[in-house]
């Protein structure tokens, strides 16, 4: 009997990378944030004279009154990133890596990595 004549019949629990609605939803959301940000960061880089790290630090320490204003949209921004990565990065898991033990492993790895680059990033840019 051939493969695809086991699979007939089996009942599936869908789950994984067939969210829909949702994913959608979040990755068009996350790309406009991600592409927003973007063209501030160019706009910025466009029109203040000096590209060193004294400019930047000040790009990324602006505020609004006591509102770290320059802070809070780069977090956004990188968020925006780390879940738009998650949700493409953990549909290609699920579309090309077919065995469960090793989809769940490369999950689990790309989960930890986002993680780790959140913390990373958040000890960097909060520390200014």
């Amino acid at each position: 009997m051939s493969a695809h004549h086991e699979r007939i019949g089996r009942k599936r629990l869908v789950v994984g990378a067939h969210y829909g609605t949702r994913d959608f939803i979040v990755q068009r959301c996350t790309a406009v944030i991600m592409a927003v940000y973007t063209l501030a960061l160019v706009l910025y880089s466009v029109f203040v004279p000096s590209l060193d790290f004294e400019s930047w630090r000040a790009f990324f320490a602006f505020t609004v009154g006591t509102l770290p204003v320059g802070q809070l949209l780069a977090t956004v921004a990188f968020l925006s990133l780390a879940w738009h990565a998650w949700v493409g990065v953990r549909d290609i898991w699920m579309d090309y890596a077919h065995s469960d033990g090793l989809r769940l492993f490369l999950q689990v790895l790309t989960a930890l990595w986002l993680v780790a680059s959140v913390v990373f990033f958040a000890q960097i840019l909060w520390s200014l």
